[in-house]
């Protein structure tokens, strides 16, 4: 691979017009096609196997006309200080407010709050209900703009009124923090490379690559049914890889002008080592996000394929286009080491080792003790993990200045927290002898059951063969008791279908998160295994060893069950949240764990191979096994670290966005690299390395002939050119 790669750098930085003309000409085709396509609507959201699932396709077919999937929104009223809703000027109000809410084309129906019975107790709060054709992302703003001026109508009555439901709904923005992200990046290659030219080449390329990706998947979001949360992730790990993978190809050709390479012969050989790390630690990255269709989540399945799209895209703009700058800037990007005008940086003293030799030489004496501190410092940060509550959120988890929030407090004010998380039941009596009975019999059932607060009368669709019926919990939608609840439903189903063959099916919002949650619970361990497997393997291939793969598997383990514990104590129990802008806290997204685990690992093997492979070049060099994990620090440290800062800006930017799940992500795997890269790689890795001395690179004689010779450290430039012919390849 060495040598195809090398060849490919040389070719792109002579023919660097041609290649930058490619580059430059995809992202203006992609750049046409998004613009010239279609809108995209609001992603369906769908998990197929599940009972909520095929009770909401159920509906589908047998309440035809119903817009099921259209979108809602609830304005509740509240009457002023010693007042009820029921009092004759409040009730005109409300009844104006409803007869203007009915007057949009895009309106099925709007309930009468005195008519649907839906007032408090005490009066004092009441809610109408309007449902709409269309979802809240296809809404037309006109319509939702008549919503908005309606309730100030209502307001400037004296009434309180706050929307909730999703036809408010958005598309989410990520902030100005993003750009601090990069400004942050663009600061941490100018100090890593003393020159702006050097320092751009990273940034530029990168941000083509996600200009690409992101472009791309707004042309097709409309054709493939993609969310906005798809380009979102696509452009934080697209930015993240890009910047990285380009930083590694520059930072080796710098070090090979160093070694008085001309500038085509050094281009070229960077691709073919630091470029095959590259291909390697991209693959590992594509085959975690890939992997997350294993989940058979369909919105998961397409945010992982367009981010892997993205990574890909990443990479081989790192291996072309990069060479093709770097023949553009010509004298202007240093070799190491030389004195650079932006900084007047100068070479360091001859004998003078430098941060990573002395870190690394500490490591290698003292490899107990770091070792001990770096697992024992994992787990205490892994300890919140073991409290993870799972969830998906809801109006309830918006920030209290929002109306939907507001919204949703009232409506639990006036009646009841389990108000805002309604069950629907669906019955499909098609096979009942008596359908009616089965409808009765359910209903009844259903209100012997634990905290249940109001089952409604069921109402049949026009064959008589099927009902719903409206369950109210007494508990909060996200709460252990209201999921207790839905399984009670569900095993009172079998009974009833045993005496009346009518099956019983609960859907609704709270019975579909609980649903996605036990499912991506299930999906855990196989997805570990395909995953973790395919990169295992992966890496005995790079680093034909066995033991070196092993221990980059569980050192991942380990920073990924520290950054888990770190957002439960962020987003669960609220330890630094008005720091991170966290208003809400309350359970951790349910595709949190199984997102991390797939992004963190792919973005762990980054460091691994990055960092051990030169560790590897070095010993099969000839060097003893203490002395290469020294030489590997000295070559990778500085850049390593450079790149996890980047990410981490990256990542940290959208820490910013206002929607929750981005900025959990964002969050998650900001410390995920830190503890990764920091802890694991920069002291574990090299303390287990040291421990284990010359049985790190073992690996069986009849594997060693079995396995293709990828020849990641570029053995076979070194030996074509005869630069290290006294060279010792090493075997164990």
């Amino acid at each position: 691979m060495a040598t195809f790669l090398y060849k490919l750098g040389r070719l792109s930085f002579r023919r660097r017009h041609f290649v930058a003309l490619i580059w430059v000409a995809l992202l203006t085709l992609a750049g046409v096609g998004a613009a010239s396509a279609p809108a995209a609507g609001n992603s369906s959201f769908s998990i197929p196997g599940t009972e909520a699932q095929k009770a909401f396709d159920l509906l589908e077919q047998r309440f035809p006309g119903t817009s099921a999937d259209g979108a809602t929104a609830r304005v509740v009223f509240k009457a002023p200080s010693g007042e009820k809703m029921t009092d004759p000027g409040n009730k005109a109000t409300v009844k104006e407010t409803v007869k203007e809410l009915s007057d949009g084309s895009e309106v099925v129906r709007v309930t009468d709050p005195y008519q649907a019975k839906a007032v408090s107790k005490d009066g004092t709060i009441a809610y109408a209900q309007v449902s709409y054709k269309v979802s809240g992302m296809e809404l037309d703003d006109a319509a939702k703009d008549a919503l908005k001026d309606t309730a100030q109508d209502a307001r400037e009555a004296g009434l309180t009124v706050e929307i909730g439901g999703d036809a408010l709904q958005a598309v989410p923005h990520t902030g100005s923090s993003e750009i601090i992200g990069i400004a942050v990046a663009a600061v941490v290659l100018v100090i890593t490379f003393g020159s702006l030219v050097a320092a751009g080449l990273p940034l530029l390329t990168a941000l083509i690559g996600v200009g690409i990706g992101v472009s791309a998947i707004t042309g097709l979001a409309s054709a493939l049914d993609l969310g906005s949360t798809t380009s979102t992730l696509a452009m934080m790990i697209g930015l993240a890889v890009g910047i990285d993978y380009a930083l590694f190809i520059v930072s080796r050709y710098r070090a090979e002008l160093a070694e008085g390479r001309e500038r085509e012969e050094a281009a070229g050989r960077a691709v073919g080592t630091a470029g095959s790390a590259v291909v390697f630690a991209g693959l590992t990255v594509v085959i975690a996000l890939v992997g997350l269709s294993v989940v058979n989540i369909p919105m998961l399945t397409k945010m992982g394929v367009a981010a892997a799209g993205t990574v890909a895209i990443a990479v081989l703009i790192a291996l072309t286009m990069i060479p093709a700058l770097l023949g553009y800037a010509g004298r202007k990007v240093r070799p190491m080491g030389e004195k650079g005008k932006l900084l007047g940086r100068t070479s360091k003293k001859p004998g003078r080792p430098n941060l990573g030799t002395r870190w690394a030489s500490f490591v290698v004496r003292r490899p107990v003790a770091v070792l001990l501190l770096g697992v024992i410092g994992l787990g205490a940060a892994a300890v919140p993990a073991t409290s993870l509550e799972l969830g998906l959120p809801d109006d309830g988890s918006q920030p209290t200045s929002t109306t939907q929030r507001r919204a949703y407090d009232l409506l639990s004010e006036g009646f009841g927290p389990g108000f805002n998380g309604p069950l629907m039941v669906v019955v499909d009596a098609k096979d009942s002898d008596d359908p009616k009975a089965a409808f009765a019999e359910t209903g009844d059932e259903i209100k012997g059951l634990k905290d249940v607060v109001t089952v409604t009368p069921a109402q049949p669709n026009k064959a008589g063969d099927t009902a719903t019926i409206t369950v109210i919990p007494g508990s909060k939608p996200s709460s252990v008791t209201t999921e207790n609840l839905v399984h009670g439903i569900r095993d009172a189903g079998a009974d009833i279908k045993a005496g009346t063959d009518a099956n019983v099916l609960v859907t609704g919002s709270t019975a579909m998160n609980i649903d996605v949650s036990e499912k991506l619970n299930d999906a855990l361990v196989p997805y570990l295994v395909l995953v973790v497997g395919l990169a295992f393997l992966l890496l005995i291939v790079v680093f034909r060893s066995i033991l070196v793969p092993l221990k980059a598997a569980l050192g991942f383990l380990l920073s990924v069950m520290a950054a888990l514990g770190a957002v439960v104590a962020v987003f669960q129990w609220g330890w630094l949240s008005g720091l991170m802008g966290v208003e809400q806290t309350g359970p951790v997204m349910s595709m949190m764990p199984i997102f991390m685990v797939g992004v963190v690992f792919g973005l762990a093997m980054d460091y691994e191979v990055f960092l051990v492979t030169r560790m590897r070049e070095a010993y099969v060099h000839g060097e003893k096994p203490a002395q290469a994990v020294v030489t590997g620090f000295r070559h990778g440290a500085r850049v390593v670290t450079a790149a996890a800062v980047i990410m981490m800006a990256v990542f940290a930017g959208f820490i910013g966005s206002s929607e929750s799940m981005v900025k959990m992500i964002g969050f998650g795997l900001a410390i995920a690299v830190f503890f990764d890269a920091f802890v694991v790689r920069m002291a574990i890795v090299p303390a287990v390395l040291a421990l284990l001395g010359r049985k790190a690179w073992w690996l069986p004689r009849w594997l060693d002939r079995a396995l293709p010779n990828v020849d990641v450290e570029g053995e076979g430039l070194r030996t074509a050119s005869g630069d290290d012919g006294d060279r010792e390849l090493v075997r164990v």
